[in-house]
């Protein structure tokens, strides 16, 4: 599973690299955040060399929740090329977070 942890040093690399970037921003105390982590994990072993996952704490990052909009959490922001191609708030289904997913592929 490659779960890379989003900071204000390594997003932009991140995001501008070959790889779609699923970036989910979260935080700790966050109970939905928690329901999604282990679909999030399943996605990042699912499509692992396909897409790159990406968590960022709101609490340590706020400039890149600031950045991005980011309000309310759980937030998913799907990537390419460093282009935001969707966004999703609040926890969903794996199916769904599949389907949010291959918008990328």
């Amino acid at each position: 599973m490659s779960i890379q942890i989003g900071t204000t040093e390594n997003f932009d690399a991140i995001i501008n690299g070959e790889l779609p970037v699923l970036a989910d921003f979260w935080a700790s105390w966050c109970g939905p955040c928690r329901m999604l982590m282990p679909m999030v994990e399943a996605l990042a072993e699912e499509y692992a060399g396909k897409l790159t996952v990406l968590k960022i704490n709101v609490d340590e990052e706020p400039g890149l929740a600031a950045r991005y909009s980011v309000t309310t959490i759980p937030t998913l922001i799907l990537l390419k090329g460093g282009q935001v191609l969707d966004r999703s708030v609040g926890a969903r289904p794996k199916h769904l977070l599949q389907a949010f997913v291959e918008k990328a592929m």
